[in-house]
């Protein structure tokens, strides 16, 4: 889908905005597909990817700051190949910071399309 900034030569998906705000939206999105069962990088990476375009050089970053914050635990599991694989599982603070995103968020996104018009983009 062509974007209106085009004619300007504006590509909006390589703006520093647009990746903040998309680096935010995946981080609430890791927490969430790690809220609702413990999982390895691999899976992670996979239930968003399904979705959403996303790389392991978005989540891998993600994932080690959330964990180094305290939002995640870490153990390992036997993999069926090769070595034993890490498996994220989150804490009670990383609940905590998921309610706090997903209150903002509806917040938010509710703001924006009030802006635009009506209640679906």
């Amino acid at each position: 889908m062509a974007s209106k900034h085009e004619d300007v030569g504006i590509d909006v998906n390589r703006t520093p905005m647009h990746s903040q705000l998309k680096r935010g939206i995946v981080e609430m999105l890791v927490l969430k597909v790690v809220s609702d069962q413990a999982q390895s990088s691999f899976e992670v990476i996979e239930a968003l990817s399904s979705n959403l375009s996303v790389s392991e050089n978005t989540v891998y970053p993600i994932l080690r700051r959330l964990r180094k914050q305290g939002y995640f635990e870490t153990h390992s599991e036997p993999s069926p190949v090769g070595a034993p694989k890490k498996v994220y599982q989150i804490t009670d603070r990383g609940s905590e910071k998921l309610s706090v995103f997903l209150r903002d968020w509806k917040v938010f996104l509710k703001q924006v399309l009030n802006i635009l018009g009506g209640d679906e983009a």
